[in-house]
């Protein structure tokens, strides 16, 4: 597993985008956390969120766990956010610590797909200012989803760092939506970009 970032490290994962405009010296090596601190007013924070979320840099457990967080802080923007969804969370944090089964995940998980559909088409059929809050009730639940499945990834044929970015980029796009609403267009914006601020601070807290 890399404790270092450099350019050659970053190029072995074969990313649809090139950091080194930005990143000008080829033999530059730093430790994780001092290579985020330096680039990360440079890198687009989705491109850092997006570069750590592997098992290259991350245990399976870390990598779950990080995704039950970002929806379980998604879920905290919902009212009375759906049970199955929040149970989804719960379990998945259990079965990384040893304390549930995979089949109780499996559960769990169906349940919690069930409850993002509903909630899809709840979205798909509310009107006015109702449509903002059942929209914003989906986002949240697919997190959710997302983060079981992350789980689940760890004991079936499933990309885990596919699921944990969902997982984390869906909780970042909920909130911004969810202030829409009630702010400008760059009021909107600004949400999402401290929302991945937020993720990103969180995330480097697996690297102490």
């Amino acid at each position: 597993m890399y404790k270092t970032i450099s350019n050659k490290i970053i190029r072995e994962f074969d990313l649809c985008y090139d950091l080194s405009e930005a990143i000008k010296d080829e033999n530059e090596e730093l430790p994780i956390k001092d290579w985020v601190h330096k680039y990360r007013d440079v890198v687009p924070t989705n491109d850092i969120i997006c570069l750590l979320l592997r098992d290259e840099f991350l245990s399976e457990k870390d990598l779950i766990l990080f995704a039950v967080w970002c929806a379980r802080e998604s879920l905290k923007l919902i009212e009375n956010p759906d049970e199955r969804t929040v149970e989804a969370c719960n379990v998945a944090e259990k079965f990384v610590n040893g304390e549930a089964t995979q089949e109780e995940l499996l559960a769990v998980r169906d349940d919690a797909n069930d409850a993002t559909d509903a909630a899809y088409y709840a979205a798909d059929v509310a009107v006015d200012d109702k449509a903002d809050i059942a929209h914003a009730a989906a986002y949240a639940s697919s997190a959710a989803y997302y983060a079981s499945t992350a789980a689940y990834a760890s004991s079936a044929t499933y990309s885990i760092s596919h699921a944990v970015s969902h997982a984390a980029s869906i909780a970042a796009s909920y909130a911004s939506d969810a202030a829409y609403n009630a702010a400008s267009y760059a009021a909107n914006t600004a949400v999402y970009d401290a929302t991945r601020a937020s993720q990103l601070d969180h995330l480097l807290t697996y690297f102490e």
